[in-house]
């Protein structure tokens, strides 16, 4: 007809299995059709014309790579669009199949964009199935859920979920084993492990946290628990000693400080006891047979907060599931008698009175008591005028000795919410050295403008009372009400008011009147998690209070 339109070229579908006399192709039939891919079978019918429909084209492919051949190619419903996916060893790649614009022009075919997930970052496939109210097995195949990991902030992690649908039992199967395989082939990734929960870190809320936000991950990602929720101090302790750790692949602390450095020292010491060795001296000790896991849910966590960054019990524990290991220098402290305990840090002075006047208040809120005990053990400050003197040479202990009003001895950076670039920020986790901070006798007031400098970018040591220095060994010998110690091997001593000297050890409080030798060892146990990026400029702040 002069002036008619030209008729109106729909896309040609691919031809359906074939379907009853007379009816309709069933749903099963539909999904095998969907089933059979964009390579898939066409029906005689369909040969003669052109397709119809296009897929997207997939980005070009670089040079062949280990992992980057193709093992399967099918199409899903993604977001609700038919998409041509294809699995490697490294990715999934997908792309949406459009239609052809209605002219024919291949020109005017959307271009969509390809999108890709890295294997690396994913932790758990699972079959996707609808179910009626109560059921907990069977139901209709809807597809497969691919379950990752997102960094949405710095050092942040969550989880998201990207559905595969398509209504095919053997399509999906097929996929499943495949996706199952690639995961499985990824090691340091746990299966087993043993857990500790402490139900009195912060405000009892360690079993809360653990339930509600760890445990589901653990079993998402197929991971078998055996918990122990802790009943007194030492608990954990005691359960490793007798614990055959080769039946897990990790363990996992559930807690803040204390708890981790009781877990931390447990594993460790086992460690040695299975090694054959004597635990009253440990010279060389050996390492850690299974990593450490440190999920926070304390009132301070300063492994947590020196690994991920914030205080988050997510981010910790998709850091565990998907096998993140960083391996962490940890010192012994030790009498000339026996081992004390392993641990990352100490303090003995202002940091471990402070602690232990806090835990005499243990009845205040754990804000109110941190604060009451902070001023009242700065009020009760002991000055004395007094030249600290040095003694030693380059090839030999350096041993130092006057009043001092601090001393820290630091194998990590110890990020905490009062220091976010950390109590000794020139320190990493694995540089097989530890920062001594030696705090001189000053003034209260310039005392306070040290410790202020630690919540802030200034530099913290930048006063004439405050020396640095890296080390491997440390000895520190408490001055004794009749003065002195005589014995040349010492190399620094501070002063005490009373027979026994606190220490605070990783946030545990010891008491130890003799001598103490720290030394560290390198790389002793692999912590799950990731160092932080640069400390010395880092400008982030904490919320893990």
């Amino acid at each position: 007809m002069p002036g008619a339109a030209a008729p109106f070229l729909r896309p040609q579908r691919r031809a359906w299995p074939e379907r009853p006399a007379g009816g309709r192709a069933s749903r099963e039939q539909r999904a095998q059709a969907a089933a059979l891919g964009a390579s898939g079978p066409r029906s005689s019918a369909a040969a003669p014309e052109e397709r119809r429909r296009r897929v997207a084209p997939l980005a070009a492919a670089p040079p062949a790579e280990a992992g980057e051949e193709p093992l399967l190619r099918g199409i899903f419903e993604i977001r609700k669009r038919s998409c041509d996916v294809v699995l490697s060893a490294r990715r999934l790649r997908w792309s949406p199949i459009l239609p052809e614009s209605p002219t024919g022009d291949s020109r005017m075919v959307l271009q969509a964009q390809e999108e890709i997930i890295e294997m690396k970052d994913v932790f758990s496939v699972k079959l996707k199935r609808r179910r009626f109210v109560g059921q907990k097995k069977g139901g209709t195949l809807l597809g497969i859920t691919i379950f990752k990991c997102l960094n949405r902030e710095e050092n942040k992690l969550t989880d998201c979920a990207i559905h595969l649908n398509n209504l095919s039992e053997d399509h999906c199967h097929s996929w499943f084993r495949h996706l199952k395989e690639i995961l499985n082939g990824f090691q340091n990734r746990p299966k087993s492990l043993k857990v500790f929960v402490n139900p009195s870190s912060h405000k009892r809320e360690a079993t809360h946290v653990y339930y509600e936000q760890v445990a589901p991950l653990f079993k998402l990602a197929d991971i078998k628990t055996d918990v122990t929720v802790t009943e007194y101090e030492g608990h954990a302790l005691s359960v490793l000693k007798e614990c055959e750790l080769q039946a897990f692949d990790g363990v996992v602390c559930v807690g803040g400080d204390g708890s981790v450095s009781e877990v931390a020292h447990g594993l460790l010491l086992k460690a040695q006891i299975d090694a054959g060795k004597d635990t009253d001296y440990i010279p060389t000790p050996v390492r850690a047979p299974v990593p450490l896991g440190v999920i926070p849910a304390g009132t301070t966590n300063i492994l947590a907060h020196t690994l991920y960054g914030i205080k988050h019990a997510v981010t910790a524990t998709l850091h565990i599931v998907m096998g993140h290991i960083q391996p962490v220098d940890v010192c012994t402290f030790s009498t000339p008698s026996k081992l004390l305990r392993f641990g990352f840090s100490a303090m003995i002075g202002f940091g471990a009175r402070t602690l232990a006047l806090a835990e005499k208040h243990r009845w205040m809120p754990s804000s109110q008591r941190k604060d009451f005990a902070f001023i009242k053990t700065l009020a009760d400050l002991k000055k004395k005028k007094e030249q600290m003197k040095k003694k030693g040479s380059k090839d030999q202990w350096h041993k130092i000795q006057g009043h001092f009003l601090n001393v820290s001895i630091m194998a990590i950076p110890c990020l905490c919410s009062m220091a976010p670039r950390g109590l000794a920020p020139n320190t990493r986790l694995n540089n097989g050295s530890m920062a001594l901070i030696v705090v001189q006798n000053t003034s209260r007031t310039e005392f306070i403008k040290h410790l202020k400098r630690y919540a802030s970018v200034k530099n913290q040591f930048n006063f004439p009372f405050v020396e640095t220095y890296t080390v491997q060994e440390v000895k520190v010998q408490p001055r004794l009400k009749s003065g002195l110690d005589a014995k040349e091997n010492t190399s620094l001593n501070t002063a005490s008011a009373e027979g026994n000297c606190p220490w605070n050890i990783d946030g545990d409080l010891m008491k130890e009147a003799s001598e103490v030798h720290v030394r560290v060892h390198p790389q002793l146990i692999n912590l799950y998690g990731v160092n932080t990026d640069d400390l010395e400029s880092s400008q982030a702040t904490c919320n893990c209070i």
